[in-house]
């Protein structure tokens, strides 16, 4: 059997993701043939190209004619108007910016310019909001893969699969297919890690289902798995789709299970873990163990990846000397390959992680790492720290890391002298209570301890937080934020994100004792993504919501910050690469730079590519493109009435309420005077649309995020 195993976007572009180098080297070292593909970096290099974006540019004058061509806006063409409007400027700069922004994170030197570094990001960030507005109504980035109905039903699934709503259909059809072709096949294998790789990886598995009908199709991974180990019978018939099999919990030996018994013609449903569909049931598995020995796994296995061709100057490899969570009891926390919480806690022997760690650094010639687990224990990385010394391994790497008391400020300098730049720490909250209900084992004078021991050991100490975990009061998530500011001197860079509720979470398993009334799904959300809360009383007023956000945004004043996964983020390729040349504190000495407002914003992102004019455009637009983007807070309050109120979603419903809403008038027509009640003077009118907002949060399949 020749196995094809695909990584779809959106992922981060800059550093290969650990899920296909890790399925590679078992199932090679099983004799299996595999043809590993990141089509997640090869789409987004294809993508973000002159002439793929010179061609969007023209996409979007044409759609835009088409819109100003019009009597009347509805609801919906004035968010697509709006939307275009506000990237039309962009539309018109980036193909000729495009190219120079990649040379840029692949040359040492302009790499480390952060002033060609921050044109590089902010060409980047303009060609997304492109690609978005010209597939609207698609939200694209590198975390996220987003549609008001997507992935609500199959049939939702469809639609955002066709060639003028899919961006990457191009590169499946002239690119992926053919070469699936070539290699002739039997299986292939989509791993789908994070929820913005799900609708890609449908529309992959429909694409190559259609012009290759007799290649197995199967997926896995922690995206597909936490939705489809929820789902039974019919539905989880409905949630395969187009796939043919898949692969739940770790999948390594799973995967081989399934490429033998189709080897040897015998029945899928006999293999542990696989997911078929069955005539009577609709769909099924067989429940079987879902942790793997890590200790017995070969190390991950990049040959075949184009790692020439990810969007940095390194190449930075990520390795699992450990796998799940060693703490594993934070409520608010549902993650990887689990049902509930986290996976159980194992471990690579100490002396093979550091032969794994010469024989990769010396095979890809960097010696750049990211130590890619859950959480690894503390004393593990301690003698993992003491083996590369005593292997005089000359690597650099990072990692996520439970602050702990035994992080002594010794214990800090073992890690720095076996090659530490960074290690990013669970800090949650600044407030002992909520600590004490996320239940993170370790007080903030500790976490404090490991920040300052850290720090002076010259190692990065990043931060991750987030506020509005249930109860938490305004003054709790201001803690928060004092926290992070009374440390200003000692932490590297920060995330201060919102919870988010899980349905595997320890919170989402019995609410009621974190002060959430109830929890519930939408009507409509066949593969049950949404999962939306009330809380039993307020935590917060709006005044006090205000005021954090007003603290947050002057607190990051102290950093230069961006968003993941660029350089200036917590645990990203990039970040990594900074510290190593400009040491821990390199993002707060940019904040203090003079021309800081040229390369970063209060957001992390520069307004736009400064390198590139844009000519005046000759005709006025006939439509006010201000008065068209009213209509994005009517569309808030519409998802609000859905969400909250009738708990649904679908077409049906958001037009019915859609239909309500004003349209809107050419400039001039919008101006005369008018005489009588006519149907167009209507239709100027704002009726009562709700202003209140949403109580609960958006759908998964339009607010798909996820904390990394």
């Amino acid at each position: 059997m020749r196995v094809a195993l695909v990584y779809p976007p959106t992922c981060d572009p800059t550093a290969p993701y650990l899920a296909l180098p890790t399925l590679t080297g078992f199932l090679r070292a099983n004799g299996v043939e595999v043809l590993p593909v990141d089509a997640n970096v090869e789409a987004f290099d294809a993508l973000l190209d002159p002439t793929a974006l010179g061609q969007l540019r023209d996409r979007l004058e044409l759609r835009l004619a088409e819109l100003d061509g019009k009597r009347a806006l509805s609801h919906s063409d004035q968010l697509e108007y709006a939307s275009l409007v506000r990237s039309r400027a962009d539309a018109h700069a980036v193909p000729d910016g495009i190219a120079q922004a990649k040379a840029t994170f692949r040359d040492e030197v302009a790499f480390h310019d952060p002033e060609a570094y921050g044109c590089a990001v902010a060409t980047v960030e303009a060609a997304l909001r492109v690609v978005s507005a010209t597939h609207y109504p698609l939200h694209l980035d590198f975390t996220a893969y987003r549609t008001p109905f997507g992935l609500t039903t199959m049939e939702e699934v469809e639609l955002a699969s066709r060639p003028g709503a899919d961006p990457f259909d191009d590169y499946v059809m002239q690119t992926l297919i053919p070469r699936l072709r070539e290699a002739k096949v039997d299986v292939v294998g989509l791993s789908v890690c994070f929820p913005g790789q799900l609708q890609p990886a449908y529309a992959f598995a429909l694409k190559i289902k259609r012009e290759l009908p007799g290649v197995h199709v199967t997926c896995g991974g922690p995206g597909i798995t936490q939705m489809l180990i929820r789902l039974a019978g019919k539905r989880l018939a409905r949630a395969l789709g187009p796939f043919d099999s898949a692969c739940v919990f770790e999948g390594e030996h799973t995967l081989l299970a399934l490429v033998r018994a189709l080897e040897e013609k015998r029945p899928l449903r006999e293999c542990a873990n696989v997911v078929v569909r069955d005539k009577l049931m609709g769909a099924r598995w067989l429940a079987g163990h879902g942790m793997e020995d890590l200790k017995a796994l070969p190390p991950p296995d990049f040959d075949g990846l184009p790692l020439a061709t990810y969007f940095a100057p390194h190449l930075v490899i990520p390795y699992d000397p450990t796998r799940g969570c060693y703490w594993g009891k934070c409520t608010f926390c549902h993650y990887g390959l689990a049902e509930v919480g986290t996976a159980a806690y194992r471990e690579r022997e100490v002396r093979a992680i550091a032969g794994h760690l010469r024989e990769l650094s010396e095979k890809y010639k960097t010696r750049y790492f990211y130590f890619s687990q859950d959480s690894v224990a503390p004393k593990t990385l301690i003698k993992l720290s003491q083996a590369i010394i005593d292997a005089g391994l000359d690597i650099r790497w990072a990692t996520d890391l439970k602050p702990e008391k035994y992080l002594t400020k010794e214990r800090a300098e073992t890690l720095r002298r076996a090659g530490a730049v960074a290690c990013a720490l669970g800090v949650e909250s600044g407030s002992d209570r909520v600590l004490k209900l996320i239940d993170k084992g370790a007080p903030l004078a500790v976490v404090s301890s490991v920040v300052d021991h850290l720090s002076e050991a010259g190692i990065a100490a990043e931060a991750m937080c987030f506020t509005d975990f249930p109860t938490e009061s305004g003054e709790e998530a201001l803690e928060t934020l004092d926290f992070l500011g009374d440390r200003r001197e000692k932490i590297a860079v920060y995330i201060v994100g919102e919870f988010g509720l899980t349905h595997g979470s320890l919170v989402a398993q019995t609410p009621s004792k974190f002060g959430i009334r109830e929890t519930w799904e939408l009507e409509g959300d066949h593969l049950g993504l949404g999962l939306f809360f009330a809380a039993s009383a307020p935590w917060k007023t709006d005044v006090e919501r205000a005021k954090v956000n007003e603290e947050l945004e002057e607190l990051s004043k102290g950093w230069a910050l961006r968003t993941y996964p660029w350089a200036g983020a917590v645990s990203t390729a990039h970040t990594i690469l900074y510290y190593e040349r400009g040491g821990s504190n390199v993002f707060r000495d940019l904040a203090t730079r003079d021309d800081r407002s040229q390369i970063f914003s209060a957001s992390g992102i520069a307004p736009g590519p400064t390198n590139v004019s844009v000519q005046p455009l000759k005709v006025p637009l006939r439509f006010d493109a201000r008065a068209a983007s009213r209509a994005e807070a009517r569309d808030g309050a519409i998802w609000a009435t859905l969400v909250n109120d009738q708990r649904r979603v679908g077409r049906a419903p958001y037009d019915e309420l859609a239909a309500q809403q004003p349209n809107l008038l050419p400039r001039r027509q919008a101006q005369l005077p008018r005489r009588n009640e006519s149907d167009a003077a209507r239709a100027t009118s704002l009726p009562g649309a709700k202003s209140s907002k949403p109580r609960g949060r958006r759908p998964s399949h339009a607010s798909n995020a996820t904390r990394t």
